[in-house]
């Protein structure tokens, strides 16, 4: 099946999943500790609209909207391909320790070279580099420790359960050395904290998603490959190690700037190619725009939740996203057969 037939035969519930994030797009437009009306929106889409309105929609709300949209697509494409490499469902940048080890090195910046009141954290563009540059040597190191012989799917799972666990053991100890000011931004920043964020995050995070993203795309047929056993890819021509590095490279990257922008909000990576696998199949042509599209709706769904649910306190959507998809994952742990992508 080429990509034209996957996606003709997957539209439907991409149609279905871009409705849902316009409605909830406008829905938590509206909504807040200040409501605004269609006709108040309307004002100020046009131009029309009162200062107040203005600050209210296009400064505050608006960002966190669209970042909301850029981690839930980052975060599912991450995971989409970390379950690809492993084919084992339960893989996620969150649980093997992609997201923290990412969070680990911007944590470490701000403990070496922020001072009082975490100032790097108010520099948006440099927070990728160093989100991605951890995000990347926790990706290697479990790489690495998972070789034998070529990648265990079973093995890669267990060595990144334990680097999970050291990158947030070694979180915890920097965090009780920091400032207490830096301490107290940086505890909200990895609960998955989108709250405050303003276009320069937008900025910083966008350009990323739009080159890794198209990537991700272009090497869905290199995922469908990978999928068999070792000896089909080779016979066919593929390199499988170096494809399996340069994938493993890719997410980590998306994790690690979608980190950078909202903080340690886990479960996206493993709940959203979950659901496009059970709605379209395995077929990562379908699989990845579906979980791209998910990941997108879950996060802003989440986002809405949060700033409305005990209004004027605003949940951090990290929270909200770890609620639903706790239970989701002690769901396919009891339903869940095998190691492979069947979960």
């Amino acid at each position: 099946m080429d990509w034209k037939q996957a996606l003709l035969q997957s539209w439907g519930w991409m149609a279905a999943f871009i409705f849902l994030i316009l409605v909830t797009f406008v829905l938590s437009l509206a909504t807040g500790v200040m409501p605004v009306g269609m006709n108040e929106i309307m004002a100020v889409l046009s131009g029309s609209g009162t200062p107040n309105q203005e600050l209210v929609l296009l400064q505050l709300r608006l960002p966190r909207m669209i970042i909301s949209l850029l981690i839930g697509a980052g975060l599912a494409l991450s995971g989409s391909i970390l379950q690809g490499l492993s084919r084992n469902s339960l893989a996620d940048p969150g649980i093997l320790g992609i997201n923290a080890g990412a969070g680990l090195a911007v944590v470490l910046s701000i403990y070496l070279f922020g001072q009082s009141g975490g100032s790097l954290l108010a520099k948006p563009f440099f927070l990728p580099v160093f989100a991605f540059a951890g995000a990347l040597a926790i990706a290697a190191l479990i790489y690495r420790f998972s070789w034998k012989g070529g990648i265990d799917p079973e093995r890669l799972l267990l060595v990144g359960l334990g680097f999970n666990a050291l990158c947030g053991a070694l979180l915890l100890i920097l965090q009780l050395k920091m400032d207490p000011k830096d301490f107290q931004q940086a505890a909200i920043w990895l609960t998955g904290s989108i709250w405050g964020i303003q276009w320069p995050y937008v900025w910083a995070l966008l350009p990323w998603i739009l080159v890794l993203m198209p990537v991700a795309f272009k090497k869905a047929r290199t995922m469908n490959i990978l999928q068999f056993k070792q000896e089909v890819p080779i016979a066919l021509g593929l390199r499988v190690e170096s494809e399996r590095r340069l994938l493993l490279c890719l997410s980590a990257a998306l994790a690690g700037a979608c980190v950078a922008a909202g903080g340690g909000i886990a479960f996206i990576g493993l709940l959203a190619p979950h659901l496009a696998r059970r709605l379209c199949g395995p077929n990562y042509f379908s699989n990845l725009p579906l979980s791209a599209l998910i990941g997108a709706a879950l996060v802003l769904i989440a986002d809405m939740i949060g700033k409305n649910l005990l209004a004027p306190a605003d949940i951090p959507v990290g929270i909200v996203i770890s609620v639903i998809g706790a239970p989701y994952l002690i769901f396919m742990l009891l339903t869940r057969k095998g190691t492979g992508l069947k979960a």
